[in-house]
Order: structure tokens, then sequence, then C-alpha cells
């Protein structure tokens, strides 16, 4: 008995020894405020008029842009449901982080530069500032570079698909908000 308690001895001390494990608090999203800045960027795009009255009521077909790309839009496999949210939440805001990056990127680049949007990237910044999720750093592809006959086409376009990833971001963020 006593070589056996020796041998369980050697084996648990040192774990014995080691302080408990503290677990690393993860930051938190504010949801509410995330519901609250994400309605007021779907309000904001609610009022904006189009650069170009031609492109007044265009909708544009597919999910690329004109340089092949594809804006980032919430899926049914980013667990963006109302059940997955309230047990898990992390892959749900992974995508919302990366559509914000995308659009901070359009925004930003030489498609808006005859018309800046700042009120529409300001708000972007917020919300950017808010959303914590573990992710591995990644950047967002380089925005193309438009020439000026297609400006108001690929400005057109980002604006539309914006919208539409406000609108279920907005839902995502006001259930979040409501249940936290």
């Amino acid at each position: 008995m006593a070589p056996l308690r020796r041998l369980l001895l050697a084996l648990c001390l040192p774990a014995m020894l080691l302080p408990p494990a503290v677990p690393f608090p993860a930051p938190s999203t504010d949801w509410a405020a995330c519901r609250d800045l994400s309605q007021r960027l779907s309000r904001l795009l609610g009022t904006m008029k189009e650069s170009h009255r031609v492109l007044s009521g265009v909708r544009l077909g597919g999910e690329e842009d004109m340089e092949g790309e594809c804006a980032p839009h919430i899926r049914c496999s980013d667990a963006c449901d109302p059940s997955t949210l309230d047990t898990n939440s992390t892959l749900c805001l992974q995508r919302i982080l990366q559509g914000l990056q995308h659009y901070q990127a359009r925004l930003g680049s030489d498609i808006f530069a005859t018309h800046p949007q700042p009120e529409l990237k300001a708000v972007l910044e917020e919300l950017l500032s808010l959303v914590q999720v573990p992710m591995r750093s990644c950047r967002p592809p380089p925005p193309p570079q438009a020439d000026s006959w297609a400006q108001p086409l690929l400005q057109h376009g980002t604006l539309e698909r914006l919208r539409s990833f406000t609108a279920v971001m907005s839902r995502v963020f006001t259930h979040g908000a409501s249940t936290r």
C-alpha cells in the first residue's frame, strides 16, 4: 500500500501545488449599445439619397460586385438564430465583425472619394469598437480601385448590400439586447 500511496502522491502533489486556474474573462459585447447603433445606421441608410437619380430604384442581381468580390452577409450557418444566440454568440459576432470591417474598408476607399459618407463611417467605427469577440486577426481585402464611370454603380451596390446587412445585424442585436 505504501508504494501505491507514494506513487499517487508523486503524481498528484505537483497538481495540488499549482494555483487554481482562473479563466481569463472574455470581453463582452455591449448588446444594447450595438442595438442602438445598428438601428441608427439603418435610419441613416434609409434616409440617404442616391448620388445619381438614374440609380434610384435600381436593384443589382447577384452577390458579387463589379470587381468579383463577394460582400459578406449573414447566413443561416452563422448561428445568428435566437436559440443559438442565447447559448453561443461567438460565430454570429465573428460574421458581423467581418461584415463591419468589409463595409468600413469600402466606405474609406476610392469608391466613395467623390461622395464620402462620414456619418456612416463613424457609426461603423463605433460598432467595430463595441463588438467584442475572439477572432483571428485578419485584414479585410483592399478595397477595389474604381474608374470614375463605375463609382456611382459601386457606391450604389455597396450601400444596397450594407442596408441588407444592417437589417439582419439590427435584428441580431435587438434579440441579444432583450435577453441579456
